[in-house]
């Protein structure tokens, strides 16, 4: 009932099995010790070849910080790469937003926060509701018009995170956003 039964041979799957692990076989210490010696012989022996090799990234670092700068497309994040994304940067950057002054007007009202009068402390309670007030007027206000301006510019395109994208740039520091902006206040987004 229970019993093993046995396969003839030529019936079993004929499939390789794929070998795991790094491809090649681990060289013997007689080819590890010779390496190591053609690397002496050559002058590059393991700190310089780090050094090259930092050097080489650092330069390629440089290079990528440049390009994310200046905006150029191959070196953006895939979450910046794209028209659409270049469009959503490019309007957000050409208004005033209440978001840009989000940041500095919270330390504004938390420095009247922190001062003895309760006079002062009332401006700033009520400052603090008009920021919350205004900051929602403004996102409900950027949604729907850049919702207008991508479905005239980008008819067939998804337009699925674009406004969490701009909202999240509004919200940057006009001169901490990467890549920098292209397009001055008041200009056209291209």
């Amino acid at each position: 009932m229970f019993r093993r039964t046995e396969k003839p041979a030529d019936t079993l799957p004929s499939t390789p099995t794929e070998a795991s692990g790094k491809g090649r076989p681990t060289p013997t210490r007689k080819e590890a010790e010779a390496a190591a010696r053609e690397r002496a012989r050559i002058g590059m022996d393991k700190k310089a070849a780090q050094k090259v090799l930092r050097e080489k990234r650092t330069e390629s670092n440089r290079k990528m910080r440049q390009g994310l700068k200046a905006g150029e497309e191959r070196y953006l994040p895939a979450r910046d790469q794209g028209p659409v994304r270049r469009f959503v940067r490019d309007w957000v950057d050409a208004r005033l937003s209440v978001a840009e002054f989000l940041l500095p007007l919270l330390i504004l009202i938390m420095v009247l926060q922190a001062a003895g009068s309760t006079r002062i402390q009332s401006f700033s309670s009520g400052l603090w509701a008009a920021t919350i007030l205004l900051l929602l007027v403004d996102t409900v206000w950027v949604r729907v018009r850049l919702r207008q301006a991508l479905r005239a510019t980008f008819p067939d395109e998804d337009l699925k995170g674009t406004t969490f994208y701009a909202l999240v740039r509004a919200l940057q520091l006009r001169f901490m956003r990467l890549p920098k902006p292209n397009v001055k206040i008041g200009g056209r987004p291209r």
